[in-house]
């Protein structure tokens, strides 16, 4: 079964299951556990880390044709439209709303959200002191002291595009490369004066959005010299000088798949470049 579902990040510590911590996964895979009255595990797309968010996350899991044929409870509704609807009912109770399952529908053949994806797509909301700052979006943006100047913020991301060892801008895990190829990154001044940052990549490395816009602004702040983002990806080293951005302004906006008879060709493709891999995540 293949679900998408949106999430409020601020709610939860993150993605992943955690003892004792209220995470996403926990939530959702306890509301498929009542449903189904058994274990269920999901895969999912991409991990986020706590306080980020999603509109476009994607999961899949296993049903017996037995389980799949009770979910509507012998109405007449479909049974993906009946997960939907309990999902939901059961979620809103137990996250107050903070997760939404927006579809469920039977997975294609060779579907897998983790190594099907061609790319996931990120956005991050920053205000600059150009702007008069808006209290109830604090909880989703990034203030910065400082007056932003987005071309300089493009030309430095521009700078890491495309395939590169990003090793410098990740958490890497054991075993896991740092290989990735990062398809946009730019910024883009919107009418009302505040700032969304664009990313989009095959997939991405431990914190490694946070780490690039981090490290960018870095240079827009005037902390560091033009040319830093380079300097940085050319070092191949993970320290210090690397700068972490906030959580709660990213969102997981997209996932993209190939057509359906090249879901099973790209999972197989990914696995064999990035197996055993960490967290595809920010």
């Amino acid at each position: 079964m293949l679900v998408r579902l949106a999430y409020d990040g601020a709610a939860f510590f993150g993605w992943a299951i955690q003892p004792g911590m209220k995470t996403v996964q926990g939530d959702l895979e306890e509301a498929l556990s009542m449903i189904v009255r058994r274990p269920i595990r999901t895969v999912v797309a991409g991990r986020t880390d706590a306080g980020v968010h999603a509109r476009g996350q994607v999961v899949h899991f296993d049903l017996t044709p037995a389980e799949n044929a009770a979910l509507n409870r012998g109405k007449d509704i479909t049974a993906e439209y009946a997960l939907t609807r309990r999902l939901n009912g059961i979620l809103k109770r137990s996250s107050s709303g903070a997760v939404v399952i927006h579809e469920s529908r039977k997975a294609p053949r060779g579907f897998d959200a983790r190594f099907s994806a061609l790319w996931r797509r990120y956005s991050y909301r920053i205000a600059d002191s150009t702007v008069d700052l808006d209290p109830l979006a604090r909880h989703y943006t990034h203030n910065v002291g400082t007056e932003l100047d987005v071309d300089l913020l493009n030309h430095e991301a521009q700078s890491v595009l495309g395939h590169h060892d990003f090793l410098s801008f990740c958490k890497p895990r054991e075993r896991a490369t740092t290989l990735r190829t990062l398809q946009d990154f730019r910024f883009v001044r919107g009418s009302d004066g505040y700032l969304t940052v664009h990313l989009q990549a095959d997939a991405f490395c431990h914190n490694m959005v946070r780490t690039l816009i981090g490290t960018t602004l870095m240079v827009g702040e005037g902390k560091e010299p033009v040319g830093w983002l380079a300097h940085r990806l050319e070092a191949q080293v993970r320290d210090s000088k690397t700068k972490l951005a906030p959580p709660h302004p990213l969102v997981l906006e997209q996932v993209q798949y190939p057509v359906d008879e090249e879901l099973e060709a790209r999972a197989n493709q990914t696995r064999a470049k990035r197996a055993p891999l960490g967290n595809v995540e920010a």
